[in-house]
């Protein structure tokens, strides 16, 4: 059927079922991060370009070619935000979060946006799970955010999943990994993708994240970061491996693996979903101690990690069907009159947080009955002339087809000892 209004290229609805498995997710997300003193922020999806060209970097994939960027009608350049860490440290400064007691700790759902070619868990609009931490430099805190994240991931099922760590070092111990690398690959410069050659005198460290196979091939052997990290940078990635095996979370420690944006210093990490394909990372994060000073806030050290809906949710599909919730009861209604106390009790049900389904009163019992077994309801409860005369409504159900006899008032008490 040639409909003439199509979601974009790109884009897509969530609808049921699958936004009940999204619901279960962020539910889970909220009590697993609230139990760690993470707190919600939400930033606006839209911000200065200036943000994430400083932020990301002004040579990295996203801000060359997949920024949804555009001047609005003040004049302003202005993006539809591709990742969230640097929205949150815009307000971390501009509403003086660091004045709460440390460290201060944050989370957020919503949609990100980059314009790059649509494939299996890779969306123009997608949507991420974000935390991040600040105030707090220590090796504890690097091993808390994992640990909170397997906690995470365990909880909402997924099993078959790899984390990864590594650390790039830092402002001191970074320049000469740098000439390593120039000196590495000075004699391959020309046959590197053009988007290497360019990386190769503005940040040849972003060569190591290039996708492109060639690429790939010959950076084997290239210099690792971990061989060249200074002193405090090594007692801090060795604090963090003992940490984590403390906390029983089995990791790999991948000196190949560097982070593609340009605010990383230190830990960083990724875990990868089996069943995916090449795209496997459904999480990744790590630490950007320089970014809150670079957006005129104090020096405060942080850390943060996103997960992406769309090959979370994909991993639970895989693993199990989508779980659809299903009303407690449905009341069938039989005239006028047992609408109208239909539609008391049920009222009355959901204040006490039920889901009820009320039938049409002008319809037969069997077109009733017929519709509370497609929503697959718990219970039927039938009333009409008789049942209102004796005060007992009869209810079955419609799991194992037992009946019986419940007075009106006590239906609440009813449901109450049965789900």
């Amino acid at each position: 059927m040639d409909l003439p209004y199509k979601t974009l290229k790109g884009m897509q609805d969530i609808v049921p079922p699958d936004i009940f498995l999204w619901q279960e997710v962020e539910q889970t997300a909220r009590r697993i991060f609230s139990s760690f003193g993470f707190q919600e922020i939400r930033p606006p999806v839209l911000e200065a370009t200036s943000i994430f060209s400083r932020s990301i970097g002004e040579q990295t994939d996203i801000v060359e070619k997949e920024m949804y960027s555009f001047i609005d009608k003040g004049g302003r350049n202005v993006s539809l935000r591709p990742e969230g860490t640097a929205s949150v440290v815009r307000s971390y400064v501009e509403h003086n979060l660091h004045t709460l007691p440390s460290p201060q700790k944050f989370y957020y759902f919503g949609p990100m946006f980059r314009y790059e070619r649509p494939q299996s868990g890779r969306l123009r609009q997608f949507y991420q799970i974000g935390v991040e931490a600040f105030a707090d430099p220590h090796a504890g805190m690097d091993a808390e955010v994992i640990a909170m994240l397997a906690r995470f991931l365990a909880a909402i099922g997924i099993r078959d999943i790899s984390f990864q760590i590594n650390s790039i070092g830092c402002d001191r111990c970074r320049p000469g990994y740098r000439e390593a690398l120039l000196t590495f690959f000075a004699g391959k410069k020309e046959d590197l993708c053009p988007d290497c050659i360019r990386r190769y005198d503005r940040n040849p460290l972003r060569i190591l994240d290039c996708k492109v196979d060639r690429c790939r091939e010959m950076r084997r052997g290239a210099p690792r970061i971990t061989d060249h990290i200074c002193e405090a940078c090594r007692t801090h990635f060795e604090k963090l491996q003992e940490l984590l095996s403390v906390l029983d979370v089995v990791f790999t420690v991948n000196a190949e693996m560097v982070r593609g944006l340009d605010y990383y210093t230190g830990t960083t990490f990724e875990v990868a979903g089996q069943g995916l394909g090449a795209q496997n990372a459904i999480a990744a994060g790590g630490r950007y101690d320089r970014l809150v000073a670079e957006f005129g806030g104090p020096d405060t050290p942080a850390i943060g990690f996103a997960i992406g809906m769309e090959r979370l949710v994909g991993l639970l599909k895989q693993a199990a069907p989508v779980s659809v919730p299903a009303p407690d009861a449905f009341i069938v209604a039989l005239g006028e009159a047992a609408a109208i106390e239909g539609l008391r009790i049920a009222c009355r049900l959901r204040d006490s947080g039920r889901w009820v389904e009320l039938g049409n009163a002008g319809s037969s019992l069997k077109s009733q009955m017929r519709r509370a077994g497609r929503l697959a309801a718990r219970y039927a409860f039938i009333l009409g002339a008789d049942e209102l005369r004796s005060g007992e409504v009869r209810w079955k159900d419609l799991a194992d087809a037992s009946q019986g006899l419940v007075r009106l008032s006590d239906i609440e008490g009813f449901l109450a000892g049965r789900c």
